[in-house]
């Protein structure tokens, strides 16, 4: 089939890693995939035209509400992929959910990354009960082997040996829901007692204003560095080399970052959100903080315990290996596509 795949494509996120991945999964079945950015179309008219200039048999959506709205009436049959902020925000605004339960109605099948997001999605749209299917973001990390962290370490102004270095690495666009300022104060007063331990954010400049807030205090904060988005393979060689990957999210669908650095064999610090508790289990599969406080408590902790460090390394990756296969996501999204084929809705 021809299939147009909708996602938000901005470099270096979540969501254009997820959209890539499921679009590699479906070309793998033979089917012709169009990546297109939804934040390049203004209504369904524009959609429209492109179905028919591209003779698009079928669609698919990353996010109901900014993928799915635009795929309404068009007499194709459609998925969708829920995003995190669907059922954790845009659900919570009137007119959104208006929105997003007609496309539901209309979609032929929606896939939830877990069973908490399931069980939202169905209280919120009890007629869609039959048609959520949960899977899991599978994953698979290529970390560069040419990387150089020593140059890193330089390009971040961190000038120590490597050695003696704890490098605690937060990955997210800047933006509010992601909340990277969350940890600063509390962090950079730990790195004045302990000057070999900093908090390195990275990524994408997502929300122009919050950023230069972002920038303006990390400034000022000892310990704490803000480096560009980079290419996956050197983040992954990033996550590798550092010592633990933290996440502050005010609402998270289902972190890569998280899941990565326990493919990776790095241990976890995230803040305790129901997106991150339903994969990081506390002192099993990583460790859960509900205040800057508690994760510099609990990041001492890990500094000074190897053995802890140990299991839950041990256990992260056996997690990620038992519950987030790649080659499941592949056989999932080939089966699920398959809903789409036959007639198209009049």
């Amino acid at each position: 089939m021809r299939l147009l795949f909708l996602a938000v494509l901005r470099p270096h996120t979540g969501n254009a890693v997820t959209a890539q991945r499921v679009r590699a999964h479906l070309e793998a079945a033979g089917h012709v995939c169009l990546l297109r950015d939804a934040f390049d179309f203004e209504s369904p008219s524009e959609i429209a035209n492109l179905i028919l200039a591209e003779n698009c048999e079928a669609a698919l959506a990353l996010h109901l509400y900014r993928g799915g709205r635009l795929l309404q009436g068009h007499r194709i049959p459609f998925g969708i992929i829920f995003g995190g902020t669907d059922v954790n925000e845009d659900a919570n605004q009137k007119e959104k959910n208006t929105v997003m339960r007609r496309v539901l109605e209309e979609a032929r099948f929606a896939v939830a990354f877990t069973e908490s997001m399931k069980e939202m999605a169905q209280a919120q749209w009890p007629h869609a009960k039959g048609k959520i299917y949960v899977q899991s973001q599978g994953i698979a990390t290529t970390p560069n082997a040419a990387f150089n962290w020593n140059t890193f370490l330089q390009r971040s102004e961190i000038n120590q040996s490597a050695d003696n270095l704890h490098i605690f690495l937060l990955i997210c666009g800047l933006r509010q829901v992601k909340d990277p300022l969350y940890l600063v104060g509390a962090f950079s007063e730990w790195h004045q007692e302990e000057p070999n331990v900093y908090l390195v954010i990275v990524g994408p400049e997502v929300d122009p204003v919050f950023t230069r807030e972002v920038k303006a205090k990390v400034k000022r904060a000892a310990g704490v560095r803000l480096i560009a988005e980079m290419p996956q393979g050197d983040l992954h060689a990033v996550v590798k080399n550092c010592f633990a990957v933290v996440n502050s999210s005010v609402s998270e669908g289902m972190s890569a970052a998280i899941l990565e650095a326990m493919d990776l064999e790095v241990p976890v610090l995230a803040r305790n959100i129901p997106g991150n508790a339903a994969v990081v289990k506390h002192e099993v599969t990583g460790l859960l903080f509900s205040t800057p406080q508690e994760f510099v408590h609990l990041a001492k902790r890990l500094v000074s315990d190897p053995a802890l460090e140990k299991e839950i390394v041990t256990n992260g990756k056996a997690y990620v290996r038992m519950y987030h296969s790649w080659q499941v996501e592949r056989d999932t999204y080939q089966q699920l596509i398959r809903k789409l084929e036959g007639c198209s809705e009049d």
